[in-house]
């Protein structure tokens, strides 16, 4: 790790702009405007503190229609907590401007902005979104969490994916606080991949749809930012919290593709434990004179699945993480998971409108 990432007292400047301890504010970062001359810009959000300590970074929607991030935001710096820190959050929200406007993953070019990292100056408009990110941001932090969904109809149960060989994100992931973490290497382009090239640790947590908010989901990844905040010590340490479960580690997961076209139906939901050969969902044709039975090819948690009843031969239905014999581990985790994040009916009761769930 290079010395600037160590020495967390070093004046941090951004946007061209020198933040100095105190400085609660936003700072647009300019990128290519649109082809009608419209400015865009990245809005980064700073609260940073009076006291030194880690510099992380929380971005969201750099896939222009995950937008689960967003809402985790959002929430993430209204929480009166986040002005008592130490060092900085710098949180964006909207990294994909252009996909985001447009309902859309990519960018106008076509291109993933995260397999564009690092990006460069002269290079595509992926590349140029991605150069800027790194240069205003990322290189500028100690730590990062990026947040994810699922792909269009496409839900994702809620899950870390980090390597977890590095020391740094394997204790930011089990402070993160769900059940399931994939140990995921890197890719190649990915934000991950180019953090990890300038020493800082990142993980992904990645839950639900995208275009589409998920009550539980949120609750989780806002509870689990701030978690990750005590762990590196920018918030103080939560007397008597305890994690919601054992967290459960997988290497390796399965797609189960459709084996012919038709119309889907689904028995197995998100975060269901699922037994080699159980059945899964069945594929009729329109008429239902044929019927073709999907099974499990392996044992473990459906941590993604399809929510479209239409599908081709060879589609994705469901992606199912391996995490050996540890069962009760799981269902455990599971268990405390939703009670933890599970809203009730009696919370819309006297709630502020910041504090009502979104249904």
């Amino acid at each position: 790790m290079s010395e600037h990432k160590t020495n967390q007292d070093l004046e941090l400047t951004l946007g061209g702009e020198v933040i100095n301890p105190g400085f609660q504010g936003t700072i647009e970062v300019p990128v290519a405007p649109t082809y009608t001359h419209n400015d865009l810009s990245m809005t980064v959000k700073i609260v940073n503190g009076k006291r030194p300590g880690p510099k992380l970074f929380v971005s969201a929607a750099i896939h222009g229609d995950e937008i689960n991030g967003v809402e985790i935001i959002r929430r993430l710096l209204g929480k009166p907590v986040v002005e008592r820190l130490r060092g900085t959050l710098i949180a964006i929200p909207i990294v994909n401007v252009y996909g985001f406007l447009n309902h859309s993953r990519y960018l106008p070019d076509g291109r993933d902005l995260n397999r564009s990292f690092p990006g460069t100056p002269r290079g595509s408009l992926a590349g140029r979104v991605a150069h800027t990110f790194v240069e205003e941001v990322v290189s500028k932090c100690t730590h990062g969490i990026d947040l994810h969904t699922g792909a269009r109809h496409r839900s994702n149960f809620p899950q870390i994916r980090a390597d977890l060989d590095n020391v740094q994100a394997m204790a930011m992931t089990e402070a993160f606080d769900v059940p399931l973490a994939l140990d995921s290497k890197v890719r190649d382009g990915s934000l991950r991949q180019c953090a990890g090239d300038l020493g800082i640790p990142v993980i992904l947590y990645e839950a639900g749809e995208s275009l589409r908010f998920d009550e539980m989901y949120i609750r989780a990844g806002v509870q689990g930012v701030v978690n990750v905040m005590r762990s590196i010590g920018m918030l103080p340490k939560s007397r008597g919290r305890r994690r919601s479960g054992e967290l459960i580690t997988s290497d390796e997961t399965t797609w189960v593709r459709a084996p012919e076209s038709g119309v889907l139906r689904v028995f197995s939901p998100l975060g269901d434990r699922v037994e080699k050969g159980q059945l899964l969902a069945m594929i009729a044709d329109p008429l239902g004179t044929t019927e073709t039975p999907l099974h499990s090819p392996v044992s473990g948690m459906v941590i993604g699945r399809t929510n479209l009843p239409l599908v081709y031969e060879g589609d994705a239905v469901f992606h199912i993480a391996r995490y050996g014999r540890k069962v009760k581990a799981v269902e455990k985790g599971l268990e405390g998971f939703t009670d933890a994040h599970q809203p009730n009916d009696d919370e819309t009761l006297d709630a502020s409108l910041d504090d009502l769930p979104i249904v």
